[in-house]
């Protein structure tokens, strides 16, 4: 088996706005900044990207300025989901045409599929363009998840080549590994338990705090695929308190206040997210201390 080529730390990319639009020079800015820091990958317009209330304009925008900063330094594994597999087929579609590596596709929300139905859907963005695809698992959101089992099926398509799993169940990583065979891309969307899903077979994880600490978790995640156990558990306690600090309230309000403390990018987020409470900004303000960021 070779290494997969999607591994690693990848940033679940914030959207910086400022006046209200994409403010695409503190993006370029931050892709720079991951990329320095060690980051082995980027996912711009995800969850924590905001793309649930990015135009389609916008969202397009984001990946073709994410792949033209990256300039095939790291790979870019563009946000492309949609409840509407014809809408999801045509943001995948996009994502090739600009040079983007892969495609994050999430499973479909609100209409809530059956197992049956969520094959189909990725059958279909499967067959209609050939780009690798990242399913993206996370319940909490969505209100579906998708079964091992069907993931199982998925695993024998060319271009459905793995997951990002925000379930936060780890034992399921183990059967899930065992279920799809060796070449499955297992990427966690959990920082706070990605040492966990490393152990049971984790290749990596699509991280928000790498948003704010990317030299940091780059070495965490290498220690964690090099074997070296007990340097990535001193990561992990170093991390940790910014790891949960980054979800005290509607993400992904901290990570954009502990981005503009750093002076990274403004604070500004879209409705309905508004900006973080008092209680947050000090457990964030607490996790950047504890991991020497300020």
């Amino acid at each position: 088996m070779s290494e997969p080529f999607i591994r690693g730390v990848l940033p679940a990319l914030v959207t910086p706005f400022r006046n209200g639009a994409v403010d695409e020079d503190a993006f370029v800015s931050l892709v720079e900044r991951q990329i320095a820091g060690g980051v082995h990958g980027l996912v711009p317009v995800g969850t924590t990207g905001e793309t649930a209330t990015l135009s389609h304009d916008e969202h397009r925008r984001v990946v073709e300025l994410c792949v033209a900063t990256a300039r095939g330094r790291v790979p870019v594994v563009a946000g492309a989901g949609s409840n509407s597999t014809s809408e999801a087929i045509e943001l995948v579609r996009h994502a090739k045409s600009v040079g983007a590596d892969a495609a994050l596709v999430v499973t479909p929300y609100y209409n809530r599929p059956s197992q049956e139905g969520l094959y189909a859907h990725y059958r279909a963005i499967n067959d209609a363009v050939q780009l690798p695809v990242l399913v993206y698992n996370v319940p909490a959101r969505t209100s579906v998840d998708i079964s091992n089992e069907t993931l199982a099926r998925l695993a024998k398509l060319p271009n459905i080549i793995g997951i990002k799993d925000a379930t936060g169940d780890i034992a399921r990583a183990s059967l899930q590994r065992l279920e799809c065979g060796e070449d499955w891309v297992m990427l966690s969307g959990n920082d706070d338990s990605a040492l966990g899903y490393m152990a049971h077979g984790g290749h990596g994880c699509i991280s928000v705090t790498c948003n704010v600490a990317p030299d940091l978790c780059a070495q965490f995640y290498n220690d964690a695929l090099s074997g070296q156990w007990a340097a990535s558990l001193q990561g992990q306690d170093r991390l940790i308190r910014l790891h949960k600090a980054l979800f005290t309230d509607a993400s992904p309000s901290p990570t954009k206040f502990a981005l503009a403390h750093l002076g990274l990018c403004a604070e500004d987020a879209r409705l309905p997210i508004v900006a973080c409470s008092e209680a947050s900004r000090a457990e964030v303000l607490a996790g950047l201390r504890e991991a020497g960021l300020i």
